[in-house]
């Protein structure tokens, strides 16, 4: 309301007249219609909430080098000759903060190595866990482009060829394929209890079962729809595994049979091994 409707407001209001708004008795179609509007639920699809929220970030005057809240120091790191200089910039997080034990691949950098990892145990001393945009060129030439939440992929990711042509895009939720389904033990959706991958519609991506304490119960990969390689199941344990099948490493191989490779008892002693490998 401008100021000069306040006045008029008061105006009307030391007249003893009441404003449309503070009278009683029947109101117009259009007030009605605006009622029925502001009292409705909305319901808001995910993929417009984030893409708002994004409009919303980039309206907003950016904190240096702060992103999703979290403050982070900017890195690079170069590699090779001329045309062939492949670099990578990057964010990581100044503090720790404990990844998502859940997700398969947690990126980081390590400072002894000089290089970005997804495997191993993070060294608190050496290791700093990604957070931010993350660019790699090659050329000058970005060639690949995403942000990480965290440690995870997340939003979109893309890969691009030597002339800008775009060879794959990918979005991700905090480490999971953005299409994965995603099952809970509990109704607050914080015990998880499966993954199932789904990338352009095709199961294919790491496999998560969970056992109800939050220990991995069966982990696996998916190609084409089909179960490849070795598939391992766990104890209630942590990682202590119960036993490994082999599939096809190829899933157009039909003629392969799966196995049992391997079994363990609960004190992680062998009971079988398939003499096959």
């Amino acid at each position: 309301m401008s100021r000069y409707s306040l006045y008029y407001v008061l105006f009307l209001l030391l007249l003893g007249v009441k404003p449309l708004f503070a009278q009683e008795g029947p109101v117009s179609d259009d007030e009605i219609e605006f009622i029925i509007e502001r009292s409705q639920p909305i319901t808001i699809d995910l993929e417009e909430e984030e893409e708002e929220e994004e409009e919303g970030r980039k309206k907003k005057k950016r904190k240096k080098n702060v992103y999703y809240g979290i403050k982070t120091k900017k890195g690079y790191t170069r590699v090779g000759y001329g045309d062939n200089t492949t670099v990578e910039i990057f964010h990581y997080l100044k503090d720790w903060r404990e990844p998502d034990s859940y997700v398969p691949d947690i990126y980081w950098f390590d400072f002894r190595r000089k290089k970005i990892r997804n495997t191993g145990t993070i060294d608190k001393k050496y290791g700093r866990i990604l957070h931010g945009p993350y660019t790699r060129l090659r050329g000058g030439q970005v060639i690949e482009e995403g942000i990480y939440y965290i440690g995870t992929k997340h939003g979109r990711w893309v890969t691009l060829d030597k002339n800008d042509i775009l060879m794959d895009k990918r979005k991700y939720y905090k480490g999971w394929p953005k299409e994965s389904l995603v099952k809970f033990y509990d109704d607050d959706r914080k015990k998880l209890k499966e993954v199932l991958p789904i990338v352009y519609g095709e199961v294919e991506g790491d496999y998560y079962y969970f056992h109800e304490n939050g220990e991995v119960a069966v982990k696996g990969q998916y190609k084409y729809g089909e179960k490849i390689g070795r598939w391992t199941e766990y104890f209630d344990i942590k990682l202590r595994a119960k036993k490994q099948i082999q599939y096809k490493n190829d899933p157009y191989d039909q003629g392969f049979h799966p196995y049992v490779y391997r079994e363990w008892n609960r004190r992680g002693q062998l009971l079988y091994q398939n003499s096959k490998n």
